[in-house]
């Protein structure tokens, strides 16, 4: 079988596809492997005239043409698996940047703005006792919200369907309708896949609803978060500020958020670690083998 790839990636992490013709010319691939940061269009689909299997690597897929390979029958596969741990583990490490201010005194230090050492100087905010909302209950939330809940935290969520209650006893977590989540919720947290219904998500009248000591942080798709609204709230106060992996116009990130003191932000490496990359590159040998034995292809099928 023939593979095609849009990116380079780690060769250690596909070692159970030697046989196979790797980084092939994509007019002979059978297989493409995608990542997020390439468009797979319909152009694109068309100059490979033997293609019959898209593995991407990542959980989201709103990079590929979904219709395009419908109507060719070809196979859209993604690795939701290997991404929740990484991901998590970051949106809970904006979390507290941004509440205990990391960030912005870590560059008041090296540029000897800092205020002095002082018992009542550099206060921030922490997080033990606070209320996480998270919009998105799914693995990644529920990854969340296990790291959460071992700081102290208490869980709200909102999700389209409530989760079972087995679930909620796990993580101490209480359902909630979406606006009634943004009013009582100390920290807003986006962890879930972005589709046309939840474009802008989180615009001016959303934003209104949050406490002025609110934070949000968003590591799942910048298109959630309308981002003029975004920065009219914080430089208005309306709330304390946002921790932010993904942008509305990736790659460009908005000058304003830059400046701002209370915003932290991370140039979409959500999934960026070795580990995390080398996991996902497992997931999508799994996907390839599984579709060139005819076998199921296992939770990570999306057409």
């Amino acid at each position: 079988m023939n593979i095609a790839f849009t990116t380079p990636l780690p060769a250690e992490g596909f070692s159970r596809l030697r046989g196979y013709q790797l980084y092939a010319d994509p007019e002979i691939a059978e297989v493409l492997v995608s990542t997020f940061d390439k468009r797979v269009d319909r152009e694109m689909i068309s100059q490979m005239p033997r293609l019959r299997l898209i593995a991407n690597f990542g959980a989201g897929y709103n990079n590929i043409d979904l219709e395009a390979c419908r109507e060719r029958g070809i196979r859209v596969t993604n690795t939701p698996m290997s991404v929740v741990e990484p991901t998590a583990e970051l949106a809970f490490a904006l979390m507290l940047s941004v509440a205990r201010n990391v960030c912005l005194r870590d560059r008041q230090l090296r540029e000897g703005q800092c205020e002095p050492m002082a018992v009542m100087n550099n206060l921030s905010h922490g997080l033990y006792g606070k209320t996480l909302g998270i919009i998105g209950m799914g693995r990644i939330g529920q990854a969340l919200a296990r790291r959460a809940l071992a700081s102290g935290m208490k869980i709200v969520y909102h999700n389209r369907h409530r989760l079972p209650e087995e679930i909620e006893r796990r993580y101490e977590a209480h359902y909630l309708p979406q606006d009634v989540l943004l009013q009582q919720a100390d920290f807003v947290s986006l962890n879930l896949p972005y589709t046309p219904e939840s474009h802008h998500l989180i615009g001016a009248p959303q934003l209104t609803l949050m406490r002025s000591t609110a934070y949000l942080v968003n590591t799942a798709r910048g298109a959630h978060v309308d981002e003029e609204a975004l920065i009219r709230a914080l430089k208005a106060g309306q709330i304390a500020g946002a921790a932010m992996d993904v942008y509305e116009h990736e790659p460009q990130i908005a000058d304003e958020l830059l400046r701002m003191p209370n915003v932290v932000v991370s140039p979409h490496t959500g999934t960026g670690t070795w580990e995390g990359r080398l996991a996902m590159c497992e997931e999508v040998t799994d996907n390839i083998l599984a579709f060139a034995d005819n076998e199921p292809i296992k939770m990570n099928i999306v057409l």
